[in-house]
């Protein structure tokens, strides 16, 4: 059976990408967390407030160790399994990286041991500095990766050099502040806000089951169900913009999440659930909620969301423009002083990503027929079905997590927290759904810009490195190996040290002798 190498290409890339982002929501949700707790310690004086940044920082250090681990071997696979992609794209997409590799291995790292080791080195208001410098740095790293990543999404700033057949710069504040990015930055960091919030919230609801470490538990419980409150309403209304900013520059994704075919009358309907059937292209059994579609995706009642038949007839149109640009690029090449061909590629240049398309299956796009151009704009639906789906799941998680911090919120307001002992349990078995929520949403993302590498420029299917696909299957294989010794790892130091608590993990206390001298301290401090 032969391999493809692009297939397994994008499966390891996508299961190193997934597990790498196991470690990632959480540390930009602890990180302020942190912050937040050695704050009130230092206003207060009060040693319970230090033990609590202590404890958490330990599960931080933990997790950012993964977490800078896992990520290293994302970045090299641009270099060894898609190298034709570093080649096409790398003038832009390597200076975010570059700098997000200044933040998190210069600035992030480094203030992270000083966070860690320099309790009793460093007075309170420069370890405090140094604690906040730590989250800062933390999301300053992920908005320059968000940045690359949002420009795989809108590639703005950025023109085809038919010399040099490379994408080059030609306005890096676009990149930068492209619209697309921003809108990605923000509902991340705000989904590992909860993240953290919810790992804080789950094991002090252990502790609070288990009568253990009474003081430290409350404590951390309300600045979990705080942070976790705000943070989960502003991922719901940060996504929204999100949804707004998909509309603009991505439509047949937006088309593809809500399993919309046709074009619907303005403002359109949301499609609540149903089962989409990609081969008879239509939607069996769907619920609507009227007008929703449209208020979201378009902020108005007079825009039209338009369906994925529309949207595939849009592309073929493209593919037959971005031919005239394949042909004129060819005769630029043999004679870059060819006017006639510099005009016509320059009126036709901003479609040739669609004629690249056809190098999926065919050697020679110039080549192509009727049906090879209607296939190739078939090329440009995602994977309706799991996009509806994922995308469902994401934002009922959404939901359910405002309300189970609300209620967070007022239990611990009120301190009924025996009253309350089924939410607390089910605030421990809610744990892994902020991590389900954000790999789902990753797959919203990254699933929903198929079958391009850079929207509308590069096929993913030709941005691959020519290596043969057992050479890729064995670096693939090991992956799975390493990481899963990793995950092993890295769940057992998570739950032993969860397990010991502050006491045992800060002061070596035996066991049954858990109770530090701050549960005498009154709740209201």
């Amino acid at each position: 059976m032969e391999l493809d190498p692009v297939v397994l290409s994008r499966i390891q890339f996508g299961l190193t990408a997934m597990y790498h982002f196991l470690f990632v929501p959480l540390t930009l949700g602890l990180s302020f967390i942190l912050a937040i707790m050695e704050s009130v310690y230092v206003m207060t004086g009060r040693r319970i407030w230090r033990e609590m940044t202590q404890f958490w920082g330990k599960l931080f250090a933990i997790n950012f160790a993964m977490g800078v681990a896992t990520g290293i071997t994302m970045e090299f696979q641009f270099g060894t399994n898609w190298a034709y992609y570093s080649h096409y794209v790398g003038d832009i997409f390597g200076v975010p990286l570059a700098i997000e590799g200044l933040m998190a291995f210069f600035l992030e790292s480094t203030f992270v041991g000083l966070m860690i080791f320099g309790w009793d080195r460093i007075s309170r208001l420069q370890h405090l500095a140094v604690t906040w410098l730590v989250a800062l740095g933390s999301n300053l790293s992920a908005l320059w990766i968000l940045i690359a990543n949002g420009w795989m999404q809108n590639p703005v700033g950025a023109r085809f050099n038919f010399e040099t057949m490379r994408m080059e710069v030609t306005d890096i504040f676009a990149v930068i502040f492209n619209p697309v990015a921003q809108a990605k930055f923000v509902h991340t960091v705000s989904a590992g806000y909860v993240t953290g919030a919810m790992f804080v919230l789950s094991i002090s609801a252990f502790y609070l089951l288990r009568h253990r470490h009474g003081a430290f538990a409350r404590r951390s419980f309300a600045v979990a169900a705080s942070f976790g409150l705000a943070s989960s309403l502003s991922v719901v209304v940060l996504g929204d913009e999100s949804g707004y900013v998909t509309t603009e520059h991505q439509q047949m994704k937006l088309a593809a999440m809500e399993a919309m075919w046709e074009t619907q009358p303005a403002p359109a309907d949301f499609t609540l659930v149903g089962l989409p059937d990609a081969e008879a292209r239509e939607t069996h059994y769907a619920v609507h909620i009227p007008y929703v579609l449209g208020l979201i995706a378009t902020r108005s009642i007079d825009e039209e969301v338009h369906g994925i038949n529309e949207l595939v007839a849009g592309a073929e149109q493209r593919v037959r423009s971005g031919l005239v640009a394949y042909e004129a690029l060819q005769r630029l090449r043999e004679a870059p002083g060819d006017a006639t061909a510099r005009e016509r590629f320059e009126a036709h240049g901003d479609d040739l990503g669609h004629a690249l398309l056809l190098k999926t299956f065919m050697d020679d796009p110039l080549q192509a027929g009727e049906r090879d151009i209607a296939r190739a704009a078939s090329l440009t639906v995602p994977p309706v079905t799991a996009l509806f789906w994922t995308f469902r799941i994401m934002v009922a998680l959404g939901f359910f997590f405002i309300a189970l911090f609300a209620f967070a919120f007022y239990v611990s307001a009120t301190q009924r927290f025996e009253r309350y002992r089924w939410f607390l349990r089910t605030a421990v078995y809610a744990l892994p759904l902020p991590w389900l929520a954000a790999e789902l949403g990753w797959y919203t993302a990254e699933g929903g810009r198929q079958p391009w590498a850079i929207e509308g420029i590069l096929p993913t299917d030709i941005a691959a490195s020519s290596v043969s696909g057992g050479m890729v299957l064995a670096s693939l294989i090991g992956f799975v190996v390493f990481y899963s010794v990793l995950a092993v790892v890295d769940a057992y130091l998570m739950v032993r040290y969860a397990r010991m608590g502050p006491d045992r993990a800060l002061h070596n206390t035996p066991a049954g002798a858990e109770s530090v001298a701050a549960d005498l301290e009154p709740q209201e401090s």
